[in-house]
């Protein structure tokens, strides 16, 4: 009986048209935000405050002083030393899509007028998981910073060492910290900056060592993922276990700091901490 024929919606079947990163729903509250307030809002979640990942390009626009920032190492590219099964045409791929040589991005900048260098972290490459170029880049930014009386801010987003470089990913884990060791030598300071996600290798090296440690808010920071921790412990974990909240509270980090006021809050902690 055609009355009972609903008449089709306007553009139906024409969904393949529009941009498929024109809403982003919250893992949090569920909510469809439109990506410009997204982006407007810093990729924080207006109505819960759920921060969203965000890329080490917009990272750095939203921190460092404007037309301040140098790129440094950009042209270091991961090999195949274990002659992993398919690693590098998956290295190919991700430096495609992403615009990236690799899952951290440096280079020098000033920062409320101070001088600095970055290393940001992009968990978009290879879930930022930490190879050789990772440690390399993130070691040579230690280095410049020592030769240039820098500061040194490392943002954190990692599933952890890389398994495709086997036990050359592990060795990255004492070389940062072997290189943060000399910057503490020369009196510079080390601001690190755990983002969602921060695991295994990288938790457990340069991300948890610095002078002073800050997190997003409900970040997740832990080594193993809760499954492991609790199949190995075989505990029941405690609520809220491996966030941000958590850590502050079991000292493992001195300040939660929400995304808009990071920048205010590093001016500070710098003016503090930079030798006059």
């Amino acid at each position: 009986m055609g009355i009972f024929n609903k008449p089709p919606l306007r553009g139906h079947g024409k969904k393949g048209n529009l941009p498929d990163d024109l809403w982003a729903k919250c893992p949090d509250c569920a909510e469809l935000v439109h990506s410009l307030d997204l982006k407007q809002n810093f990729q924080v979640c207006p109505k819960c405050d759920h921060h969203f990942l965000m890329g080490c390009h917009d990272r750095v626009a939203l921190l460092a002083d404007p037309g301040t920032f140098e790129e440094t190492d950009s042209n270091l590219i991961s090999a195949n030393p274990l002659g992993f099964a398919n690693y590098e045409d998956k290295v190919a791929g991700l430096r495609e899509k992403t615009k990236l040589n690799d899952a951290v991005l440096t280079g020098r900048a000033t920062l409320g007028g101070m001088p600095v260098m970055f290393a940001v972290m992009d968990f978009k490459f290879f879930a930022g998981s930490m190879g050789s170029v990772v440690g390399e880049k993130i070691t040579r930014t230690i280095e410049t910073a020592i030769a240039e009386q820098r500061a040194v801010l490392i943002f954190s987003s990692s599933s952890g060492a890389r398994m495709q470089e086997g036990m050359l990913s592990l060795m990255q884990m004492a070389k940062t910290c072997g290189a943060l060791q000399r910057l503490s030598v020369a009196k510079l300071p080390y601001i690190s900056i755990l983002t969602h996600p921060t695991t295994g290798g990288v938790t457990a090296s340069f991300a948890t060592i610095g002078d002073v440690n800050i997190a997003e808010p409900r970040c997740m920071i832990g080594f193993a993922g809760p499954r492991v921790v609790k199949e190995t412990t075989h505990q029941d974990l405690p609520a809220g276990f491996q966030t941000a909240e958590f850590m502050l509270k079991h000292g493992l980090i001195d300040a939660i700091v929400p995304r808009a006021d990071l920048r205010s809050k590093l001016v500070q902690l710098l003016g503090h901490l930079m030798p006059r």
